[in-house]
């Protein structure tokens, strides 16, 4: 009887410790997943607030109002050329808030040299973003400002780019960005934010477990 109760006691105590890992794992797992998830959040609040996005919307997404989308946006970059060189972020939001109207006539005639009578809007405005990529630089999902331009009804697929730092593709085809920009870009985030916004997922995953680990 004894050793039938020893057998009993040792069994227990096997499941007990089992069953102890398993919570700790499943408990170290949603720490690890909490504070990772609070440090990307934190990073992209950051990074939002030190870059200004570009958000055109189509009237449809009819091959008409898709082409007729990618040159408003070709007009729109070109007025914003005339922007005074060496802006920041916030005074390159301000110079745009102050030439919206004239964005928009930019816009508008674009739409009537065309053939259409589409109405347009565009403000300066926060915005939610999914994931995107910019060439080798991907910003996470959030809120971000960006100059939004919106098309007709603005049912349509959109086009993302980025103002500032000047993101916006300088080969579409080849998915480049300038250089220019992505060292704008370095100097406003810091070396770790610069490293995830720059790799690739592989190591993505291995930061942002770097990350997590290092605050514990």
């Amino acid at each position: 009887m004894r050793i039938k109760y020893q057998f009993k006691y040792q069994k227990e105590t096997i499941i007990i410790f089992a069953l102890s890992l398993i919570i700790s794992g499943l408990l170290t797992g949603w720490i690890f997943q909490k504070s990772g998830m609070e440090a990307q959040a934190k990073a992209q609040e950051h990074l939002a607030g030190e870059v200004l996005r570009f958000h055109i919307l189509a009237n449809s997404d009819s091959e008409e109002d898709q082409n007729l989308k990618m040159k408003v946006k070709e007009e729109v970059l070109s007025y914003l050329k005339t922007m005074p060189e060496g802006y920041d972020v916030k005074q390159t939001k301000n110079w745009i808030r102050l030439h919206l109207d004239e964005i928009e006539n930019a816009s508008r005639n674009v739409i009537r040299r065309e053939g259409y009578g589409y109405p347009v809007s565009g403000a300066v405005t926060l915005c939610y973003f999914p994931e995107k990529t910019y060439g080798d630089v991907t910003f996470p999902a959030g809120n971000y400002e960006a100059l939004r331009i919106e098309i007709g009804a603005g049912e349509g697929h959109n086009w993302w780019c980025v103002l500032y730092p000047n993101l916006c593709f300088v080969d579409a085809v080849n998915a480049v960005v300038p250089e220019e920009g992505k060292e704008e870009l370095r100097q406003v985030l810091t070396e770790e934010e610069y490293k995830e916004v720059t790799a690739d997922s592989d190591m993505k995953i291995k930061w942002y477990f770097k990350e997590v680990l290092d605050k514990q």
